[in-house]
Formats: C-alpha cells, structure tokens, sequence
C-alpha cells in the first residue's frame, strides 16, 4: 500500500471517486472531474489517496488546515476505503498520514465529524487517537 498526495485530477482519479464515494454517501454525488480539479488546486485542502500493491485507488481522505484569528485549525472529511480493501490497515495509513501532515502545517489539533451509523469508522478514529467532543454540531443548508 501506498499513500499519495493528489497533485492533478485526470480519468483514473475521477473514476476511483465515481466506486468510492457512493461506499460513504448516498446524500452526494461523486464529484465531477472539474470538482476534483478545484479541490486539487485548493491550497487550503490536501487530497490524499491510497493505492493497493497494483497501483489501484483504494481509499481517500480530505485534510483541509486553514487559519482562524485562533490560530491553525485542520479537519479530515470524507474518509474512504473501498469495501475491497477494507481490514487492511489503508484507513489507519491515511489517517495517520494526515494527522503528520496537520502537524507539519502548524494545526493544534484536527476535527471530524462521523455518521454514528459507520461503526468501523468511529472505531478507526478512537484507535488512531481522537476523543469524542461534547458539543452542538449545526448546520445551515444553503
């Protein structure tokens, strides 16, 4: 396994998100080959991929750092791994990765949210070291 930052959005890409992203949500569509561009070239987010022994894209995750009049903030969104490759550690590597990559860029601490429904992914994030937060989650669709 092999873990990527993304540097261009083309096909290969476009398509791992087309399998990938109906595995995590059904409330979205899979990104468009020009959504994965604007992400890409977003300086704030860091697209990361995670690739099988064959070179195949095999999960992903999303790790945006920015600053706030408080400082460094950093969260991780949309955290997949393709139900192939699941129990192979490649949830753990990406997470990991990027919690080294939220450190090298000056964040404090990382923040995330999860559907209590995906047990697996909740149990992933306790492992690699995150606690539970009390607080309000809110949000405004627009």
């Amino acid at each position: 396994m092999q873990i990527d930052i993304v540097t261009q959005a083309d096909q290969e890409l476009f398509d791992a998100f087309q399998r990938l992203i109906p595995q995590l949500t059904n409330n979205n569509p899979p990104p468009s080959l020009n959504d994965l561009a604007d992400l890409v070239r977003d300086a704030s987010s860091t697209l990361m991929v995670a690739r099988s022994d064959g070179g195949q894209i095999v999960g992903a995750l999303t790790l945006t750092v920015y600053r706030v009049p408080t400082g460094i903030r950093s969260i991780i969104e949309d955290v997949i791994v393709d139900t192939s490759a699941r129990g192979q550690g490649i949830g753990d590597a990406l997470m990991k990765y990027a919690i080294d990559l939220a450190r090298e860029k000056g964040a404090k601490n990382i923040s995330l949210t999860s559907n209590p429904m995906r047990e697996a992914a909740n149990r992933l994030y306790v492992r690699v070291g995150f606690k539970k937060r009390e607080t309000n989650a809110y949000q405004m669709k627009l």
